[in-house]
């Protein structure tokens, strides 16, 4: 929580209000009309508005700092577009590169790129200091629920097709439904959330039941993508523990870099195994798209989001990434669409949907139809 003397926030009449801009004599444009926004009421008050430096940083009034509804899912429809390209990008490293080396390295540069950037620019916000508590938490808590999951998700990848991958994590909401528990939800809310785990569990029935009959290898690859979307809803609270304290691009900073720490002997004995690299420009070009793009960017507005909205809410935009992931993987790799995809792509978004979806209280009622 902001204190009544921070120098980022403070609270006044239900409002957020960036001090610099009042003490200027100004603060319209960083006035940010919390009271009446029911979307807000379970989440602590961020210490700062993520991105947004005293200076004017030059993201502060773009999606990558929006603190509006519509600017966090602006940022998060960029996200799961960055994150189609990446998944396409990372199935054509894990082929020729080790996976966890891939991984490794991807958030060791993304990470430290993030805090470069927020040591020497206002562009991302200014850097808040870690202390030792906190660092502990950021090691323990994100760092290694981020490493988990990328090695999954890679093995995944390496082992099955993008579009798969890509629709178990769209079933990451139904996750964090579940995880979210029982207390102080009405039956009405209890009955949607367990027909949405019928449906999304039907979904990934669906998905996974081919593989059972073609190959051991085949179904090793499905049941991978079915913990990475778990291991990736973890990521996603874990994340949120400690965004009251960090901005969103220092979360992602931190956690990157760490989980990239934690990775580096596992992926120095995994080149050593495979007696080196096979180093061509075009894999290192490919690598580098995914650091920024779908390193840096997209974690960025994603961790933004968390920090406004809970978990589930962010994670119905996690629809949007089976459909991207599968259209790049069958413009950029020429992979085939299975026949199953479709079916259960319909029953994993229903089932997100029907227990998730509030979308006045995600974009406002002036962006719907009136009833």
């Amino acid at each position: 929580m902001a204190s009544p003397q921070s120098p980022i926030l403070r609270r006044s009449n239900g409002q957020l209000t960036h001090r610099a801009s009042l003490d200027k004599g100004a603060g319209q444009d960083s006035v940010h009309d919390r009271a009446q926004d029911s979307s807000f009421e379970s989440f602590p008050t961020p210490a700062a508005i993520p991105f947004a430096s005293g200076a004017g940083g030059c993201f502060a009034l773009g999606v990558f700092g929006a603190s509006s509804k519509q600017g966090i899912a602006a940022g998060l429809v960029v996200a799961v577009f960055l994150w189609g390209a990446n998944n396409s990008g990372v199935k054509i490293l894990v082929q020729e590169w080790p996976p966890v080396f891939v991984g490794a390295t991807r958030f060791l540069c993304a990470g430290l790129l993030l805090l470069a950037l927020l040591r020497w620019t206002d562009w991302l916000g200014r850097a808040t200091p870690v202390g030792a508590a906190l660092s502990r938490q950021l090691w323990h808590r994100g760092a290694l629920s981020l490493a988990i999951y990328i090695v999954i998700f890679n093995w995944a990848l390496k082992a099955t097709a993008v579009s798969h991958v890509a629709l178990y994590l769209g079933a990451a909401p139904v996750w964090a439904l579940l995880w979210e528990g029982v207390a102080g939800k009405s039956r009405r809310r209890l009955a949607r959330g367990y027909a949405a785990a019928v449906l999304a569990l039907t979904g990934v029935l669906v998905l996974f039941w081919p593989a059972l009959w073609a190959s051991p290898a085949s179904a090793l690859g499905e049941l991978l993508g079915l913990a990475s979307s778990v291991l990736w809803t973890l990521y996603g609270r874990q994340c949120r523990a400690v965004g009251t304290r960090l901005s969103g691009a220092e979360i992602t900073a931190h956690t990157m870099w760490r989980a990239g720490v934690l990775l580096l002997p596992v992926a120095a004995l995994e080149v050593l195994l495979r007696g080196g690299l096979a180093w061509r420009w075009e894999l290192v070009a490919v690598q580098s798209m995914c650091i920024v793009a779908g390193g840096v960017m997209a974690y960025s507005l994603w961790a933004n989001a968390l920090r406004h909205w809970q978990t589930s809410e962010v994670y119905l935009f996690n629809n949007l990434i089976p459909l991207s992931s599968t259209l790049w993987a069958h413009a950029w790799l020429k992979e085939p669409i299975t026949p199953t995809f479709w079916v259960a792509m319909l029953l994993i978004v229903s089932g997100v949907l029907v227990g998730q979806a509030n979308w006045p209280r995600l974009f406002g009622a002036r962006w719907l139809p009136a009833e």
